[in-house]
């Protein structure tokens, strides 16, 4: 961009992008990685974005700057770095000496007898366990030395880690693919702009040289003739699976 008012005039018309890639990125990450984090970095992205865009590539700035807003969010992540090789080599030490116990004394081991065959205090053993368990090396079912009678308590996997709702996430794929299938051409752009390339309806009619409203009529055309094709087909919503 030439001037500092271009480029922030550009890095707000596209905030909503950074925040659109941003939680789809957050989607797949653990539980304790905050958005606002991730939100920011992006923002960062797409200021380097509008300082390096050149309009003369004739190349849609958001096309561009998606690349480099996603790259800042996970670069991010990797200086975080959430789960140090240090801490996973001893999440795998701390697992190995748990199964020996539990072997030798045939019942689960108590923070203490862990932390004595590791060579540390209790103190900094359940530290350490906090440690992993904030980075979700190990989760929140291990039990303490006060409550070791106790059965140990069962905690159903997340929706999406289930092998029917990952089938299920399959088959609507299929399924959306097919019904994607028999659009127009044009129809299929606008879909695959707004969902995919997770584009503003502003922004796919300067793609397609169209405007703003004519965009909005054609997903909102493209998504009936899809519904249609899915009904035909015996699904009536995302419950069907």
């Amino acid at each position: 961009m030439q001037t500092t008012a271009n480029r922030d005039r550009v890095v707000l018309d596209n905030l909503s992008l950074v925040k659109a890639i941003a939680i789809r990125v957050h989607e797949s990450l653990p539980v304790h990685v905050d958005l606002d984090d991730l939100i920011h970095a992006g923002i960062l992205g797409l200021f380097d974005a509008a300082e390096k865009y050149n309009g003369d590539k004739c190349v849609a700035f958001p096309a561009y700057a998606k690349h480099r807003i996603k790259g800042a969010i996970l670069d991010s992540l990797r200086q975080l770095d959430w789960a140090s090789r240090d801490l996973r080599r001893r999440h795998r030490q701390m697992e190995s000496v748990v199964r020996e116990l539990t072997a030798e004394f045939r019942r689960t081991p108590t923070d203490e007898e862990v932390a004595d065959r590791l060579g540390l205090d209790v103190t900094r053993w359940r530290r350490m366990m906090l440690d992993l368990r904030n980075i979700g090396l190990i989760s929140a079912d291990r039990r303490n030395s006060e409550n070791d009678e106790l059965p140990m308590p069962e905690f159903p996997a997340s929706p999406e880690t289930q092998p029917d709702s990952m089938c299920a996430r399959q088959e609507m794929k299929g399924a959306l693919g097919g019904a994607i299938g028999v659009l127009p051409k044009r129809y299929q752009r606008v879909v695959t702009l707004y969902y995919s390339n997770e584009m503003t309806m502003k922004e796919i009619g300067g793609v397609l040289g169209i405007n703003e409203s004519r965009v909005s009529q054609i997903h909102k055309s493209a998504l009936a003739r899809m519904a249609t094709v899915l009904t035909a087909s015996g699904i009536h919503s995302s419950r069907a699976f």
